[in-house]
Formats: structure tokens, C-alpha cells, sequence
């Protein structure tokens, strides 16, 4: 793979540096236009949350509740990019943009800090990322979370941190010819909960940090990688490689979208593919998005088109993993009445009469995805009120329901 010289990335860096103001990486650099969050639109807030229980900056969180008020909400956690040189920059984490979206579209959203290179080498940053998981699961019930969704999403460093998150869930080690790397850690209190999650969404990230065209260190010796693994690349490949995502890649990992601008001046655009073409290998969801002209934080990455596929990707894995529950033949493929599944809450009434899905609590605009249960038939869109199922074919079907405001409910209904 092509390496780029180091005047070549200076002169990046100062060019990134110069668009977006410079300030460091916390108000631009690596990271782009980061700041600002006067487009989060949220009903509560919960800032500087300690995540590990030891009143370290760089282990705290905020957690941000959409506008509409609801019993619970599905989570996405946003991870900052920095160059893994950060450790408080959970304010300028892409709050006007990603964030804004996400929770306008119904999702918790959850920013934090995690250690940086200075603090700790990896997998310090990846354990700190995997106890946000667990913290969240843990207080579920205090932070208004739907355990039944929680997903990643990050750009830059945040977004590598976030797939390595992505594709570890169940391994306890990672190794690489003599190298053996601790990938869960046993930071915080909740180390009995999984630190898996169901689906992420990754921002110009490095994936495959041994390949990587190198990000030389101009405030000082050395690269970015090589401060973050602690070690240079020369001679260490086995440290590298374990703290590469697409080394990981396997079959159960969550479904994941990639966005990578064309002209990313920080991160070669072959990092995300190579993740995506790993993550194909193996059958795993995946979707790569190529934006023209794109370049590293920059605003054409982040337009509403961009933001909407990832909301649109976040909701399909949500109705996804429903369709997979709903695949119990014991429970669904069995000759009797429409039958509601008790995990999912009917905030709106919706229900069955005869042919028709009605919602009886209110005249907004509902999103519905209808499977049958042996995955012959699929069909989705909206519907306000009531919803015709007269036209389906004799058979077992699951519709999911979601509202505007991101609630989801689901029905059982057998066509006879």
C-alpha cells in the first residue's frame, strides 16, 4: 500500500488545522468541527457520569435523552476521534451532526472520555469503551436505557476504537504469534454484564492500524499508531495486528455501516473497505459508504442524506434482531390467535382486529416491517391509524411497529 511522506501529511494536518480553526485536537485537528452542540435537541442530560467508579476525567460520560419522553430508549454510545491523544473531549464529539441525528431520531445518546496515549497504551482505550457497555447495562433502569438495543458509533480514533468494540464481543483474548492482549478488561462495577452491542456505525476510521498509511507525530517522535500500541510498527507486527478489527472479523459480529470520504487526507479510504471486505467475508451485515470528495471531519461527510442512512441502518438492525426473536417455532409456529410477545412495550395500542393493525394512540405516522416466520415474505413502509393485511399470503407473520418518537412494538398475526 502506498505511503504517503511525512511533508505530505504536515502539510494536511496544518491544512486541517487552518479550516477548522486549529485549538488542538479537541476543537479540530484529527477530529474536524467537532464542537458546538446548539442543534442537540434533548429532554434531559447527565453530564460527568464516572463510568469506572474512580473519579478519573477521563472516565466519565454524558448521557444525553431524546426530546419526547419516554419509558426507555435504545442507545447509541459516540466515541470522539483524537488520534487516541485525547482523554476529555466527549464535549466536541460530534454533538451538531451525529448526535443531533440520533437523538432527534429517537436515541439515547451517550458521549464519553476514555483514556489516551499518554495515559495508557492499548487495550486500555478498548477496556474503557467496553465498561461504558457495561455501565449502561447496568443502569438500565436509572438512565431510561432499552437494553434490548445498544449500539456504537464513532469517527476517526473513536471509530476504530468503536469496530474493535464491534468484533470482540465474546473473545477474552486476542492473540497474534507471542503477543496476547487482554480485549474485556474489569474496569467499573458491572463486570458481569456483556459488553457486546448490536450494531455500530463507524465515521473514517482506521480499522486495519498495521496496513494504515502512518500518521507521523509532528508535535513529537514517532506516530500516532506507534504511541498508541507502544511500539513502532518495524519489528512488532503481532502488537499491531492485535489491535486491528478486520483480524477479528467473524460470523456473529453486529451489523456495521461504513463512511469514508474519497478524499480523506488523514485516514486512506482502504481502511474502511478493508474492514467492510473482512466483515463480507463472513457474511456479517455490512454496508460501505464511498463519499465523494469527502475528506476527514469534513461538513460533506455529515450531510442530512449521510445522517439519515445511518439512522435508517440503526432502525433495520433494530427490526432485524426483532425478526430473529420472533423466530421460535415453538412460541409462533403454532395454529392459535394473534399473540403480542410481553418484551416489547404497546405504548401506542397497537393491535389486531381481524385483517387490519390499528394504533390507537395517536394520528402520527407509523413505520411498519412485516416478516413472516419463515422469512419468504417481507414487506415495509407507513401507515397512519390502521394498517390492511388482507393481501398477505396465508401464513405466521411478525410486524414490527415503530413510532415517530423510536418505540417499538410487535404483534404476532396468522393469516388463515
Amino acid at each position: 500500500m502506498k505511503k504517503w511522506p511525512i511533508t505530505v501529511y504536515f502539510t494536511a494536518i496544518v491544512s486541517a488545522f487552518a479550516q477548522w480553526g486549529g485549538g488542538g485536537f479537541g476543537g479540530g485537528g484529527f477530529g474536524g468541527p467537532q464542537s458546538g452542540n446548539s442543534k442537540m435537541e434533548y429532554s434531559e442530560k447527565f453530564a460527568d457520569v464516572n463510568y469506572a467508579g474512580d473519579g478519573k476525567v477521563y472516565h466519565t460520560l454524558d448521557i444525553h435523552l431524546p426530546k419526547e419522553s419516554m419509558d426507555s430508549y435504545p442507545v447509541v454510545i459516540h466515541t470522539y476521534g483524537s488520534a487516541w491523544s485525547q482523554n476529555n473531549s466527549k464535549g466536541s464529539a460530534d454533538l451538531n451532526t451525529i448526535c443531533a441525528a440520533l437523538l432527534k431520531a429517537g436515541y439515547a445518546v451517550v458521549t464519553p472520555n476514555h483514556r489516551s496515549a499518554s495515559d495508557a497504551i492499548y487495550p486500555a482505550q478498548l477496556h474503557d469503551l467496553k465498561a461504558v457497555v457495561r455501565f449502561m447495562r447496568g443502569n438500565a433502569s436509572k438512565y431510561k436505557i432499552d437494553t434490548n438495543f445498544i449500539a456504537m458509533s464513532g469517527f476517526s480514533s473513536g471509530g476504530h476504537l468503536s469496530s474493535l468494540v464491534a468484533t470482540t464481543c465474546g473473545l477474552k483474548e486476542g492473540k497474534s504469534g507471542s503477543v496476547t492482549v487482554d480485549l474485556v478488561g474489569s474496569l467499573g462495577e458491572f463486570t458481569s454484564f456483556s459488553s457486546c452491542i448490536d450494531a455500530a456505525t463507524l465515521w473514517s476510521p482506521p480499522t486495519d492500524i498495521y496496513t494504515m498509511n502512518p500518521i507521523n507525530n509532528f508535535m513529537g517522535s514517532g506516530t500516532y499508531e506507534g504511541a498508541f500500541i507502544g511500539a513502532e510498527r518495524e519489528g512488532n507486527k503481532d502488537k499491531w495486528m492485535v489491535a486491528s478489527s478486520p483480524y477479528y472479523a467473524s460470523d456473529d459480529d453486529p451489523p456495521i455501516i461504513l463512511f469514508h470520504g474519497t478524499s480523506d487526507q488523514i485516514v486512506n479510504k482502504e481502511q474502511s473497505q478493508e474492514l467492510y471486505d473482512s466483515l463480507k467475508a463472513h457474511n456479517v451485515v455490512a454496508e460501505l459508504v464511498s463519499v465523494q470528495g469527502g475528506s476527514h471531519g469534513g461538513n460533506e461527510m455529515y450531510v442530512e442524506a449521510n445522517l439519515d442512512k445511518m439512522v435508517k441502518f440503526f432502525d433495520d438492525a433494530r427490526e432485524a434482531k426483532v425478526a430473529k426473536a420472533l423466530d421460535v417455532p415453538d412460541s409462533l409456529n403454532r395454529d392459535s390467535d394473534v399473540v403480542a410477545l410481553p418484551y416489547f412495550s404497546k405504548s401506542y395500542g397497537v393491535e389486531i382486529c381481524g385483517n387490519r393493525l390499528l394504533v390507537r394512540g395517536g394520528m402520527d405516522s407509523f413505520r411498519y416491517t412485516i416478516m413472516s416466520v419463515n422469512g419468504s415474505h417481507k414487506v415495509h413502509g407507513y401507515f397512519r391509524k390502521d394498517l390492511d393485511l388482507s393481501s398477505l399470503p396465508p401464513g405466521v407473520y411478525g410486524i414490527v411497529v415503530k413510532s415517530p418518537a423510536g418505540s417499538t412494538d410487535i404483534v404476532r398475526f396468522v393469516k388463515k
